[in-house]
C-alpha cells in the first residue's frame, strides 16, 4: 500500500481531487466496519479515515460522538480496531488514516503505539487534540516509523501559524471548514476558499477540506475552490448507523460513488 502523501501527490499530478471518507470503528460492530472499509475501497475512496472510539471526542459532532459511544459500550478499543485492520489492510488500495485522540497514544507509549499501528497497516494519523507546539513528540518517531501525521488548520487559526503547520505536516494539511465540531451542514462557508488560497500561498503540500461536507454538490464546490481532497464523515457514519447492516452498506456505497462522481475529472 502506498503512503498517504504518495497517494495525494499522485492524484494531484493527474489533476484529480481525492475522496477521503471517515467512519467510526466498531459502529455498529467491527465486522460491519471491515465490510464498510472494503465497500469504500472499491467505490471510489482514495484514502480512508478510521476513527478510534474515544470517551471524550472534543472535535466530533453528535453523529460521530453517538457512534463512538455505541462502540465503546460494546467494548471496542484500540487493540480491537488494530486486530480488525491487520489482516484487512493488505487487501485495500486506499491508505488507512487513523483518527485518534492523544490520550490512548500516551497510555500505550508512543513507540509501542507506532509499532502496533505499523503492524496493522496504518499509513497516517490525525491527532486533533495534540497542539502544534507539542507535536514533535509524535512527529519525529512517526516519521521514522513510516507513519505520516496530518495536521489541522481551523478557521480560527492565525495566518502566522499556517507556515509552521505546513512545514511540520507530513501527509496533507487538513483544513477544517467550520468553527466547531464535525457534522452535516446545509452549506459550506465561503471563507474556506479564502483560507485555501492563503494556505496555498505558503505551501505546496496537498490540502484536504473536511467537517460539514455531506453531499456531492458540496464536495464539488470545495474541489472547485481548489481543495486537493474532500473529507466526508458524519454522512457516512449516519448511514452505517441507520438500518440493518446490508442496507447500510449499500447506502455507504451509493454515497461514496456519488461523491466520487461529483469530483471526478472530466
Amino acid at each position: 500500500m502506498v503512503s498517504v502523501s504518495e497517494r495525494m501527490n499522485a492524484l494531484r499530478d493527474r489533476g484529480q481531487c481525492a475522496l477521503i471518507p471517515f467512519i467510526t470503528a466498531g459502529d455498529p460492530n467491527l465486522d460491519t466496519t471491515a465490510k464498510a472499509l472494503q465497500v469504500l475501497d472499491r467505490s471510489g475512496a482514495d484514502l480512508i479515515e478510521l476513527g478510534v472510539p474515544y470517551s471524550d471526542p472534543l472535535a466530533d459532532g453528535p453523529v460521530i460522538q453517538a457512534a463512538a459511544t455505541r462502540a465503546l459500550a460494546r467494548g471496542v478499543g484500540l487493540d480491537d480496531v488494530l486486530a480488525m485492520l491487520k489482516p484487512l489492510s493488505p487487501t485495500l488500495q486506499a491508505p488507512i488514516i487513523l483518527f485518534i485522540y492523544y490520550n490512548p497514544i500516551l497510555n500505550r507509549g508512543i513507540e509501542p503505539f507506532l509499532q502496533a499501528v505499523v503492524d496493522a497497516g496504518v499509513k497516517g494519523l490525525v491527532v486533533p487534540d495534540l497542539p502544534l507546539e507539542e507535536m514533535d513528540v509524535l512527529l519525529k518517531p512517526a516519521q521514522a516509523a513510516g507513519v505520516e501525521v496530518t495536521l489541522l488548520v481551523a478557521p480560527t487559526t492565525p495566518k502566522e501559524r499556517y507556515e509552521a503547520i505546513a512545514t511540520k505536516c507530513q501527509g496533507f494539511i487538513y483544513l477544517v471548514s467550520v468553527t466547531g465540531v464535525t457534522g452535516i451542514r446545509t452549506k459550506i462557508e465561503s471563507r474556506v476558499q479564502d483560507i485555501l488560497l492563503d494556505l496555498q500561498g505558503v505551501t505546496d503540500k496537498p490540502i484536504g477540506v473536511g467537517f460539514g461536507i455531506a453531499e456531492p454538490g458540496q464536495a464539488k464546490q470545495v474541489m472547485e475552490w481548489g481543495a486537493d481532497a474532500v473529507i466526508v464523515g458524519s454522512a457516512f457514519v449516519k448511514r452505517l448507523a441507520d438500518g440493518e447492516p446490508h442496507q447500510s452498506l449499500l447506502a455507504v456505497e451509493s454515497l461514496c460513488r456519488a461523491l466520487k462522481g461529483a469530483i471526478a475529472s472530466d
